[in-house]
């Protein structure tokens, strides 16, 4: 039997947690990735990007652009992370030990991947709780209590479950989202200007580019999570493909339809916009639409949920060793529950758009350094060669301080703070260029270039001839 007819059915629990998998346990195939990342950006969440982008100034027309170039953009760096996943057979972020080190992966990058988590979780608490109450007329914090357990559970499941569910979820996603098309088609009533291509105005056209590219960077800190089980043989062309277009399209689409349901009123919450969409289709179907889109947050925030869980491990790990077991994935799931749920209570859904508009931005900034960091070395310096078993050892050959990759982290970050245009400070720089913000523009290839000169010193032919001499662990 190849590696590809086996499965680890949905109703089974998950065992391994940031551990290698290895090549007899692998299954499945790259069109899979498809599903995940399609559905993965069709939920309320996903959509209140639009609402916030249009909400920055700018008209309807330049905002979709914007919407359509960001998604693009990031979804790009997003997807050739994801093609690590069979290669590697890791978790996303235990892979950057061997630009971080052991340690200082631990206190830089996962610090902040921890933070895109609860970011991300505690924005879809504040909307389930606000759908749950639309829906079922049940308080909200009860609601995100509900919401928060079936993603939990999902979660524990793991792996599988998570990619059976968005199987599931795929083709209802799809006739959703086209009903939706319809619907604010049919309701119109767009304000004035919202079409005219003459009103440009570069910053908050900028701005919506940063926060679109953002939420898409967003999936990089855990995009190979959900491919680490595939066979090797699956290329990194056709996971890199199968990601980008999923997840890139359905972006475009969701984030897209976000904008056009907000348009008419700006002043409606997220929840109560899409409501109106669906009930301009006809009476009462503004709710089953709400169904549907919190179905697929429910699925986003165990997707949350899990890769939070694996940080957190892999975060402890750093410090004192850790069996990865499921256990250890239940406690780190409920630390994870009981941090979102506090975070949402203070933030509430009257404060959602400025909230999540700032974590998209502040999230972009975090995570640019990184994965130039990240993918220049996997592409370019180590082309894919890695000692696995030297990944998981405190003083192996990565070291406990990878002082290649947080420096070129560091100078990459630096480089952007005069480029930043966020609600509490805008840089120097950005406010000479009248407050557009161009500081991915900036950290990418200043990140990406100090890692390459400083990459320089490593020796590669000693670790490709430990990567060789380790064949039972990474052959296939």
């Amino acid at each position: 039997m190849s590696s590809s007819d086996k499965t680890l059915a949905p109703s089974q629990v998950e065992t391994r947690s940031v551990d290698f998998v290895p090549h007899s346990e692998r299954f499945g195939k790259s069109r899979d990735l498809g599903n995940v990342w399609f559905v993965g950006n069709v939920n309320l969440v996903a959509m209140a990007t639009g609402v916030v982008a249009l909400s920055l100034g700018g008209n309807l027309i330049w905002t979709v652009i914007a919407v359509v170039l960001g998604s693009l953009f990031g979804t790009f760096f997003m997807a050739f992370h994801s093609a690590q996943g069979p290669q590697l057979g890791l978790p996303q972020l235990v892979q950057s030990r061997a630009q971080f080190g052991y340690i200082g992966a631990a206190l830089t990058v996962w610090i902040f991947a921890l933070v895109n988590y609860i970011t991300y979780n505690t924005s879809d608490a504040i909307l389930s709780g606000a759908a749950m109450n639309e829906i079922f007329k049940i308080p909200s914090e009860v609601g995100f209590f509900i919401a928060a357990a079936i993603a939990t559970v999902i979660a524990i499941y793991g792996y599988s479950q998570i990619h059976f569910i968005n199987r599931i979820l795929f083709w209802p996603s799809i006739i959703t989202l086209g009903v939706m098309t319809v619907g604010v088609v049919l309701r119109g009533s767009f304000p004035e200007g919202a079409f005219d291509l003459g009103n440009f105005q570069l910053a908050p056209f900028m701005t919506a580019f940063v926060i679109v590219a953002g939420f898409q960077l967003g999936w990089a800190p855990y995009v190979s999570d959900y491919s680490r089980y595939l066979p090797a043989t699956e290329g990194v062309r056709s996971t890199f493909k199968a990601t980008y277009i999923a997840s890139a399209l359905s972006g475009i689409w969701v984030f897209g339809l976000g904008a056009f349901a907000s348009s008419p009123d700006g002043e409606l919450s997220p929840v109560a916009a899409y409501k109106a969409v669906g009930d301009s289709i006809f009476a009462g179907f503004g709710t089953l639409l709400l169904v549907v889109l919190l179905a697929g947050l429910l699925v986003v925030m165990s997707v949350n949920a899990y890769g939070g869980s694996l940080t957190l491990i892999s975060m402890a790990d750093s410090i004192k060793r850790v069996n990865p077991t499921k256990k250890a994935r239940l406690i780190a799931l409920l630390i994870m529950g009981l941090t979102v749920w506090g975070i949402a209570q203070f933030v509430g859904e009257d404060r959602f758009n400025s909230f999540y508009g700032n974590a998209l931005v502040f999230l972009a900034y975090l995570f640019t350094p990184w994965t130039a960091v990240n993918l220049v070395d996997y592409f370019f310096v180590r082309k894919g060669v890695y000692v696995i078993g030297e990944i998981f050892k405190k003083d192996g050959i990565y070291g406990r301080w990878g002082w290649r990759g947080n420096t070129a982290y560091l100078v990459g970050f630096a480089s952007m703070i005069p480029f930043f245009v966020t609600t509490p400070y805008t840089g120097p720089i950005a406010k000479s260029l009248g407050s557009v913000d161009y500081s991915l523009f900036v950290g990418l290839p200043v990140s990406a270039i100090v890692y390459l000169i400083l990459a320089r010193g490593l020796d590669l032919k000693k670790e490709a001839a430990m990567a060789a001499a380790e064949g039972n662990l990474t052959k296939h």
